[in-house]
């Protein structure tokens, strides 16, 4: 349970250093190339002292390196997201992927949803639609659709790796999307020619502790994974958005509604239900 705790805490913490990277003048694009190859020098590190049994065949090899393209539109999307609204929502929104993605296993026909998970899934989305209707002033609908296309790039992932990559090594899935990922961002920086890096010391800080905070969220998911099976770690997981919640609290002064905090309670009830019951 530990490795999981950690890579939640991890991942929520990414979450809000990212934002104080962006508020300090940090635009996406560069944020996102900047954390991705702090991300591969760390996560090549790791591979180096714990070494894969075996390589990819060549044919998963291009699927993990496809999965790379989707990744780039998760990173970006969702960081894209916080530039127009607070954390929580941006996170709660987001995690509306493991209904998804049960979903359209479901329609799919990957995997068969019983009644009590489709009712687990309607509660899950009536609490993010509570939450997202509560919002005073209203939302910025861009930054809702940009973590809900973060959202769908990551259900294509999970649905891809489930049909081609079952068995495989994640590590090394991983990192071959993120190499893949990391190429195809600096590509994109270089064609746009317009580096925004952090105006200050703390901005460079936070930019740095993001690469950081995130590959020690992957190595946490890797761990947990072998430890206790990826079941219990989606369950716990589930505390990313809550750790989020608090962190923005702290932080950045990014405060929940009552109603808000009401609906992202039942989203994330529901969530963990749904999980269970599949």
């Amino acid at each position: 349970m530990i490795p999981a705790v950690v890579a939640a805490s991890a991942f929520a913490c990414a979450d809000v250093i990212g934002k104080l990277a962006l508020l300090d003048g940090t635009g996406v694009l560069s944020l996102a190339t900047f954390r991705s190859w702090i991300g591969l020098a760390l996560l090549a590190a790791w591979l180096r002292l714990d070494a894969p049994a075996a390589r990819l065949d060549p044919g998963a090899r291009w699927i993990a390196l496809g999965i790379g393209v989707l990744f780039t539109g998760n990173v970006y999307w969702l960081f894209k997201s916080f530039e127009s609204v607070e954390v929580p929502v941006a996170i709660l929104t987001y995690f509306a992927y493991p209904l998804l993605t049960g979903l359209a296993a479901a329609a799919c026909g990957i995997e068969r949803l019983s009644g009590r998970g489709a009712a687990a899934a309607a509660a899950a989305f009536l609490g993010l639609a509570l939450m997202l209707g509560a919002h005073p002033g209203g939302l910025a609908l861009a930054g809702v659709l940009a973590a809900l296309a973060a959202a769908c790039c990551r259900v294509v992932m999970l649905l891809v790796m489930r049909a081609w990559l079952g068995g495989v090594d994640t590590r090394l899935v991983t990192w071959h999307s993120l190499l893949a990922s990391t190429a195809l961002f600096t590509l994109l920086s270089l064609a746009a020619w317009s580096w925004q890096g952090p105006a200050s010391a703390s901005g460079w800080a936070a930019l740095i502790a993001l690469g950081v905070t995130t590959t020690i969220g992957m190595l946490g998911v890797f761990a947990s994974t072998a430890r206790v099976g990826p079941f219990r770690t989606a369950l716990l997981m589930n505390l990313e958005p809550l750790l989020a919640a608090i962190g923005s609290a702290l932080f950045l002064g990014e405060v929940l509604t009552p109603l808000q905090a009401a609906g992202g309670a039942l989203m994330i009830a529901a969530l963990a239900w749904f999980q269970w019951k599949r």
